[in-house]
């Protein structure tokens, strides 16, 4: 029986692998089904980068004041007070409750 059935292996280990490969391609994580998943973490790390692009302006701004040549004064005067703790006593001092940062859930890929 087993020989009758040889010559029909390589088919049917073909036709195996052509439905493995075609559940694959309906079902797995770059499937045709898995769009919507992927679209939204798209648009997470669009957002995600966003955030992140809009801080590093931030930062740059605030390095290129910090610089030898633009010295600013008072930017410095508002870091070293705010990392030390100190203010001039002549100063008006209004403790305001930091904002809480905004975080995002980042999906593992």
């Amino acid at each position: 029986m087993l020989e009758r059935m040889k010559p029909y292996a390589l088919s049917a280990f073909l036709l195996l692998l052509i439905g493995y490969l075609g559940v694959q391609a309906l079902t797995g994580e770059r499937g045709l089904l898995s769009g919507a998943a992927r679209d939204a973490r798209l648009d997470a790390r669009e957002a995600q980068l966003a955030a992140l692009a809009e801080q590093r302006a931030d930062l740059e701004v605030r390095v290129r004041y910090l610089r030898t040549g633009s010295l600013s004064r008072d930017l410095l005067e508002e870091r070293a007070s705010a990392v030390l703790g100190f203010s001039d006593p002549r100063d008006y001092v209004i403790r305001v409750a930091a904002a809480p940062a905004r975080t995002t859930a980042v999906t593992p890929s």
